[in-house]
């Protein structure tokens, strides 16, 4: 659902950004807890989710758009696969100011391996395409990347690596089978990434266990909670804070994001073919 560059780089955070966010969110344990394949625990086939993003700008809170993902039975290369779809758009209201229509797709087999991941964005006009194809000789990653700007320049390169190397949606479909029992408050965990140019580490902290009530039904929601941080001039900042679902599907209820000149949120408002 984007097609902006995923960075640690924070400082000049906006709005677009949250779409990237939600899907590290997504992804809030670490595949380098094992090897690239997994068993799948969380998810099937079928699954939707929706969310309500909004954003707080002088004391008022705005309607900026809505994300859906959804999951697929796919195959890839004459097998069995899973496809994921993460799509999002700014609302009407905030078109008028920066419009944004944004779409990733992952491709994993069903023992969680990374196939393929595309990224296509418009945002604001600007228009680019990230692309990343996975393969496993020797038991090691290679990843071929390519990346297209807006206007039509293609730049393409290769990265290998002895660990595993997911996208942001891989990342998210293999985490939600993580088991989280033995977590403890503060422990850190470092993210391998991977778009269609470079891959980048981000690091993730588990703050504990928290009840969240839904203001929009009063449902509570029993979570995990986590905060994305990042390290200026080596003080700790925290980027986001996010709400995990504590049971079997392992979904993000609710994402605090917290920009330079305001906050953002995103809550989850409706489900569909949960597993659990």
């Amino acid at each position: 659902m984007v097609t902006f560059h995923f960075s640690l780089r924070y400082r000049r955070m906006n709005y677009k950004r949250l779409i990237a966010v939600l899907a590290v969110a997504l992804s809030f344990a670490t595949s380098s807890f094992g090897q690239c394949s997994a068993e799948n625990t969380a998810f099937r086939a079928g699954e939707e989710l929706t969310y309500d993003l909004f954003f707080n700008w002088k004391f008022i809170w705005l309607n900026a758009g809505s994300a859906t993902m959804k999951i697929v039975q796919s195959n890839w290369n004459g097998k069995p696969a899973y496809k994921a779809h993460l799509i999002t758009r700014t609302s009407d209201r905030l078109d008028r100011f920066f419009m944004m229509r944004d779409t990733m797709v992952s491709i994993v087999t069903e023992d969680m391996s990374p196939c393929y991941y595309r990224k296509g964005a418009n945002e604001g006009g600007r228009y680019y395409v990230d692309e990343v194809w996975y393969s496993y000789p020797g038991g090691k990653t290679h990843l071929r990347q390519r990346y297209r700007n807006r206007d039509g320049v293609v730049t393409e390169q290769t990265y290998d690596s002895p660990k595993c190397i997911y996208d942001m949606l891989s990342q998210m479909l293999r985490a939600r089978s993580f088991r989280v029992e033995s977590m403890r408050a503060g422990e850190k965990f470092r993210l391998p990434l991977a778009d269609g140019h470079k891959v980048e580490d981000i690091t993730l902290i588990f703050r504990g266990r928290e009840d969240f009530k839904m203001k929009s039904d009063g449902k509570i929601y029993r979570c995990l909670v986590f905060s994305f941080v990042e390290y200026p001039a080596g003080k700790e900042k925290e980027v986001i804070t996010f709400y995990i679902s504590d049971d079997e599907n392992h979904i993000p209820v609710r994402l605090d994001l917290f920009l330079r000149f305001g906050v953002a949120k995103a809550y989850l408002s409706k489900t569909k073919g949960l597993r659990h």
